[in-house]
């Protein structure tokens, strides 16, 4: 008898419970990245059991680089002016979600991911002009894009707040692959200006990529690629299901 009034006490507490947790889309947008003008939006979608496929789409206007004094003490050189350096990006996510909990899309996952990323980058580069007496140094703007593919994990908790409100705790997460990428300076240059150019360009040290570049008359390219990394800090995305 106690168990009969047990279940049946359950069972209305149960039905519930399922109904909050209905719903096998969520869409999702990022509030931490909005510090860094960053729009990051997630769509969610449960597959089977404790399964989910999630796509999402982050961009970034191009603009000043974000940890400016951080980077430049990274790369330290004197042959780029860092307060002219912009840089915009955008990035497709694709990855599989595993909920630890077996519940659906919610509770403590973790997901393996590609991450598909395009950045687009004016990197100021200093060389000497004769064309001003004295000589003034001046920068050569190479303009470009940089394309990355790399595959990686992350683990987090999502949280289901009230019937069409989740909350998606990205914890850490970690991805590596490789880059490549052009940019270019268009100016007429004379020979003096050329050398001035050159040497600044070979002088870079951009360890692990491979780096060539090529400077003539009318301006100068810059090709690099190598291995890319990057991490996924901690991330708040408040998402409606439905």
């Amino acid at each position: 008898m106690k168990k009969l009034f047990a279940l049946l006490f359950f069972i209305p507490i149960l039905a519930q419970s399922q109904k909050l947790l209905g719903g096998k889309n969520i869409v999702k947008m990022s509030m931490s990245s909005l510090a860094l003008n960053n729009y990051h939006f997630t769509y969610e979608r449960h597959i089977y059991k404790n399964l989910s496929f999630s796509l999402s789409y982050r961009t970034m206007p191009k603009g000043a680089i974000p940890y400016q004094s951080e980077i430049q003490n990274q790369i330290n050189s004197n042959e780029i002016n860092f307060s002219n350096f912009a840089i915009g990006n955008s990035a497709i996510t694709p990855e599989l979600r595993i909920y630890l909990s077996m519940s659906k899309m919610k509770g403590f996952y973790f997901a393996p991911y590609a991450r598909f990323a395009n950045f687009d980058v004016s990197v100021p580069i200093k060389y000497t002009s004769n064309g001003t007496v004295p000589p003034a140094s001046i920068d050569a703007i190479m303009d470009g894009k940089i394309k990355s593919t790399s595959a990686g994990l992350m683990i987090g908790y999502q949280f289901q707040l009230f019937k069409k409100l989740a909350l998606d705790f990205q914890i850490i997460g970690g991805h590596y692959g490789n880059s490549k990428g052009d940019l270019v300076f268009s100016a007429p240059l004379n020979t003096f200006e050329q050398q001035a150019l050159r040497d600044n360009l070979n002088s870079l040290d951009v360890s692990p990529f491979k780096f060539t570049s090529n400077v003539n008359a009318s301006g100068a390219q810059i090709n690099v690629d190598g291995p890319w990394a990057g991490i996924r800090a901690i991330n708040l995305g408040l998402g409606f299901r439905f």
